[in-house]
């Protein structure tokens, strides 16, 4: 008889604020693929879970515990500043992203305008789930794209002890335009 074991997988999460063109939105498709949970209401998000918050005060450090999963807000980085407040009340481990560019054909090459597809999957890597980043940018032509361009950053932040290491380690790959 064949064991079952449960899966390693880090559960993805998404709230969608109808805000992007459907046709390309990368977080509508990952659920589609069943690679992403897509939610309809924030109340129905994990408690718990790892919310990535651009304007959070915290980095996302390989310390933090994903068993809850990784939540996003998909929304339009037109709408950021109205949106996220919405998710701002509920019971999540607000963590930001590190310094790290975007492939995604909207924003390519602009730094921190990553796409939710981008945003799962570097959260993913820096936690140490590096196949299922892979995993999921993989539906996307361009998606290894965004390994390639952040490989160093990446592996940099992987490699971190805790959130402030990860904050004085983006240092060393932003331009100085960026750190004045």
């Amino acid at each position: 008889m064949m064991m079952s074991y449960p899966s390693k997988r880090v559960p993805l999460h998404l709230y969608h604020a109808n805000q992007c063109d459907p046709k390309k939105c990368t977080g509508k498709k990952l659920a589609r693929f069943g690679l992403a949970y897509l939610h309809s209401k924030p109340g129905k998000l994990p408690k718990g879970a790892i919310f990535l918050d651009p304007f959070s005060k915290l980095a996302l450090s390989p310390l933090d515990n994903n068993k809850n999963g990784i939540v996003v807000l998909d929304c339009s980085w037109k709408e950021v500043e109205r949106t996220f407040p919405v998710l701002k009340k509920l019971k999540f481990k607000h963590r930001a992203l590190p310094y790290l560019v975007a492939a995604n054909p909207v924003n390519y090459g602009k730094p921190f305008k990553l796409g939710t597809v981008e945003a799962f999957a570097a959260a993913l890597y820096i936690l140490g789930s590096i196949e299922q980043a892979r995993e999921i940018l993989n539906k996307f032509k361009w998606g290894h794209t965004f390994l390639e361009l952040n490989h160093e950053p990446l592996e940099a932040y992987a490699a971190a002890k805790n959130s402030k290491e990860i904050v004085s380690i983006q240092t060393e790959f932003m331009p100085t335009a960026l750190l004045r």
